[in-house]
């Protein structure tokens, strides 16, 4: 068995990926509910592949995100090496970083791979507590 190690904690958090592109935002106080069925990446300590749904949920402040980008973004995942805990982190913290949304939660469902099916969720607020609906 490959034995784990600091470079596989970290893969895929560093790399650069494609930019969010926001668009003004004209509203307040809805949500916006993006589900992405076909993602996949590489488990940096296998090589296997890995896929699932991300489902991205958020409160848009003066920004949302163009989905022409997110595409992007997220078929860089592709040929990634990273782990689903940190797939769903990284997601998160580069949404929030482009977007600035009141609220956010990244959510990846992964198919089961060895009998096991992953479900991560990673929160942010700048406003409330995230409750999820």
């Amino acid at each position: 068995m490959m034995k784990y190690t600091k470079k596989h904690a970290i893969s895929g958090l560093r790399e650069k990926m494609p930019k969010l592109e926001v668009l003004p935002n004209q509203f307040k106080n809805y949500k916006i509910t993006i589900v992405i069925p076909e993602y996949t990446s590489l488990c940096p300590r296998t090589g296997l592949p890995d896929d699932g749904t991300i489902t991205i949920e958020y409160e848009p402040d003066n920004y949302f995100v163009e989905l022409k980008s997110l595409k992007y973004y997220i078929l860089a995942y592709r040929n990634l090496g990273i782990f689903y805990e940190n797939a769903v982190n990284r997601i998160l913290k580069d949404f929030v970083k482009a977007v600035k949304p009141q609220w956010a939660i990244v959510r990846g469902e992964f198919n089961p791979r060895g009998g096991i099916k992953s479900i991560v969720e990673a929160k942010f607020s700048t406003v409330h507590p995230v409750r999820k609906s």
